[in-house]
């Protein structure tokens, strides 16, 4: 085979967009170095060389999905209105959006074992992730999660709800009324906005 040429970062980046688009196509057990250097058309070790293992290689994909994941948050963020409440509502819809479009990239960054997850690049990007919830309800609360035990509960219990809608709704598991990809964009927004509003009755 041919290799292509890259230079150093860029093979690093094309490397990851085979991984996903393995991840995508066969899953996350089937993904291999083999398979990855033989979708981006280069040499079966530039994958070992760049993330030692298989499993390096989807740690920095679950890295680079918090990463993405917060992009879509802050997308978001940015559309809506800017009191606590509609902040902390867009991070919700867009923990949504980033499940629905990145099925399996986003069951690899919570679902599965693979990932490494005392990497410092995995464990700073899923931080990162978190701490949108946590500013969220800190603005609500006006109290520091991280000191106040009340305001954390609120914490575990937003991501639990928006966790839970996105889990059930990639698996197909929402019927009816709650079926999330099956209704218009406003009126899934709306009870979206609806559920988490009761949620957070107690803020």
């Amino acid at each position: 085979m041919q290799d292509k040429t890259y230079h150093h970062g860029n093979l690093a980046f094309e490397l990851l967009q085979a991984a996903e688009r393995e991840l995508v196509l066969n899953g996350i057990e089937a993904l291999s170095l083999r398979a990855v250097a033989k979708r981006a058309g280069v040499s079966h070790g530039a994958p070992a060389y760049h993330f030692k293992s298989a499993r390096g290689l989807l740690t920095a994909l679950g890295a680079i999905g918090y990463e993405r994941l917060v992009g879509v948050q802050e997308t978001r963020q940015r559309s809506a209105e800017s009191d606590p409440k509609s902040q902390l509502i867009a991070i919700g819809l867009g923990y949504l959006d980033f499940a629905e479009s990145n099925p399996e990239l986003f069951r690899l960054m919570f679902s599965s074992e693979k990932p490494d997850r005392s990497d410092t690049h995995f464990d700073t990007a899923a931080k990162g992730a978190f701490g949108k919830l946590v500013e969220g309800v800190r603005k609500i609360m006006d109290r520091d999660p991280h000191t106040h035990p009340a305001a954390m509960t609120q914490v575990a219990a937003s991501w639990a709800m928006v966790h839970g809608l996105a889990d059930l709704m990639i698996s197909g598991r929402l019927d009816g009324p709650l079926a999330l990809n099956d209704i218009s964009e406003l009126t899934r927004e709306v009870l979206l906005s609806d559920i988490m509003l009761r949620a957070l009755a107690e803020c």
